[in-house]
């Protein structure tokens, strides 16, 4: 049974129309305001407007075309405005014939319910276009951040958009692992709506059918509440609607869940979209909970390193005051003012000295270390030239390169530009390089130290090294210390400057040493501006170089 409305004043129309269309629901007005109630209440499904009836015939057409209804436009003798026989969907003539009458509300019938069925297919369309859009909006905010907290925010404004739910609740955990239960509601609810919500929140959870990730009772769990209208309350119907519920999975684990309620049946759309849109935050919560693992784990590594640094530094400290006291004595028994000393005396306490020396060397690394982690070291800058530094520590070292059948040689381009240097910093730096070319160099072997001008494009390094290389500009004073000894595997360079690092062969082991030295260095040359790599080749020797920007006014400002 359709529902038609009659606008005319003539009995005799009306009469005809309700004679005829016995089976179909007849209202009749010629009133706006009752009209439009009409309208807004029920919309008819034909709307009959008399062409001749004593109301604004274009006032009641303009007031009933912005509903979905069939216009059917009863001719008679007046003159119809333009307006409404071109918007007008189907017509009958007066006198009107009863046959004609029927054949023409039923055709009118069947375009009503095909424009319906066309209004819907519009709205499903434009709303399954409109879910997509808010798809793709929500996973373009998923994939910028690595927040589990933001992630889940971004989720339920997404559901929020597009299902129109009365309630919507999503179980996640904070950073800190807190389960927490966000609910997103039209109206606030109850307090024992809200603990109804938390017990089916760890029902929901531990009965997930998969692998769960944390543990919790109803008691551990952080309710977060956005309420749109606090003056209504829902409470146990909101149980009764519908709902849809999806759980959020990153490699078969269970890591929450969303849920949400509506008054309004879901279709099958609505349920596809909401899997999805739950699916979607999958990938990034996987990323944010790795990113979270590391910068616990960083944070952590980073608290034992300081404890590492903070104990090497007092046990250096308490290891340096009796060595110097140890090493006093061994020089008063040395001189001979305790007593007359055997040649076995003698070569017992020489030993010692050498071993005091060394442990005092390892020391002083461990020092140097704690202090450059730890930002304390001081430098003392000048404007020097690097000769007389080169000079010097091959002044110190010869001895010792002598001694174990070793040449050193030194090569000092003419004219060179000054340094601003930190001249002891700098003097610890190579005399470290050079001692390690004698501990590695075979009998009879040349130790090199060769310095001259360079410029940063002209520097060729390997490439592990090349990203300190790619940070210099301009002119630089280039130091390179060579050797012929037992050279490092190429795959091992890299890790020459690592602290604590020693390249295993058995070399290294008879030499031993703290492995600090070229670390040290290394972050010496840092301080410097500048850069510090090596060359090798196995069995054939080593060349470590570094290099030190020439004084200007700008660079020693920036290291003061």
């Amino acid at each position: 049974m359709a529902k038609i409305l009659v606008v005319s004043d003539n009995q005799d129309i009306i009469t005809l129309v309700q004679s005829t269309l016995l089976n179909h629901d007849i209202l009749v007005s010629v009133d706006e305001t009752a009209i439009l109630d009409i309208m807004k209440v029920d919309t008819p499904d034909i709307v009959m407007l008399d062409a001749d009836c004593d109301s604004d015939i274009k006032s009641v057409f303009r007031l009933v075309k912005n509903f979905q209804t069939i216009l059917l436009l009863i001719m008679g003798d007046k003159e119809i405005p333009q307006e409404v026989i071109a918007n007008s969907h189907i017509y009958v003539a007066k006198p009107i014939n009863q046959v004609l009458l029927k054949s023409t509300v039923k055709s009118g019938l069947r375009t009503r319910k095909i424009l319906q069925k066309f209004a819907k297919s519009n709205q499903e369309l434009a709303n399954s276009l409109y879910q997509l859009n808010v798809l793709y909006n929500t996973s373009t905010q998923l994939a910028g951040s690595l927040s589990r907290n933001k992630l889940v925010d971004v989720l339920n404004e997404g559901i929020d958009k597009s299902l129109n739910s009365n309630v919507s609740c999503t179980l996640s955990f904070k950073d800190d692992k807190t389960p927490v239960l966000l609910i997103n509601s039209n109206n606030k609810l109850s307090d024992r709506l809200i603990e109804a919500l938390k017990l089916r929140a760890v029902l929901n959870y531990k009965n997930s059918g998969i692998d769960i990730t944390e543990m919790f009772s109803i008691d551990d769990i952080e309710v977060e509440q956005f309420i749109k209208n606090r003056f209504s309350e829902y409470d146990f119907e909101i149980l009764n609607y519908h709902k849809l519920l999806s759980l959020i999975t990153i490699d078969n684990k269970c890591h929450g869940y969303s849920e949400i309620f509506r008054e309004k049946e879901f279709t099958s759309d609505d349920e596809k979209f909401f899997k999805t849109l739950v699916n979607q935050v999958a990938i990034p919560l996987k990323s944010a909970i790795l990113y979270q693992e590391i910068a616990q784990k960083n944070k952590e590594l980073a608290r034992l390193e300081r404890l590492k640094s903070e104990f090497i530094s007092i046990v250096s400290h308490e290891l340096k005051t009796p060595l110097t006291s140890i090493k006093n004595s061994l020089d008063i028994v040395s001189s001979g003012k305790t007593g007359d000393l055997t040649d076995s005396m003698v070569k017992f306490l020489d030993m010692a000295k050498r071993n005091v020396k060394k442990l005092s060397r390892i020391i002083n690394d461990l020092l140097d270390m704690s202090k450059i982690e730890a930002g304390k070291m001081d430098y003392t800058f000048e404007n020097v030239s690097i000769a007389p530094v080169i000079s010097d520590v091959a002044l110190n070292l010869s001895q010792i390169a002598v001694k174990k059948g070793l040449s050193l040689s030194v090569k000092t381009e003419d004219n060179m530009k000054n340094v601003y240097i930190d001249t002891d910093r700098i003097v610890q730096v190579l005399s470290n390089l050079v001692s390690n070319a004698i501990k590695f160099s075979p009998d009879k072997g040349v130790i090199t130290i060769d310095a001259r001008m360079v410029s940063a494009d002209e520097i060729n390094v390997e490439e592990c090294f090349q990203p300190q290389i790619d940070a210099l500009s301009g002119d630089y004073v280039m130091v390179s210390v060579s050797d012929e000894g037992i050279g490092i595997p190429k795959e091992d360079l890299t890790h020459v400057f690592d602290k604590f690092e020693q390249i295993e062969n058995s070399l290294s082991r008879e030499v031993g040493g703290s492995g600090l030295g070229l670390s040290i260095a290394k972050q010496l040359i840092s301080a410097h501006k500048g850069a510090i790599w090596c060359d090798s080749i196995l069995n054939k020797g080593s060349t470590f170089t570094f290099v030190l920007p020439v004084a200007n006014e700008q660079d020693n400002k920036n290291m003061v």
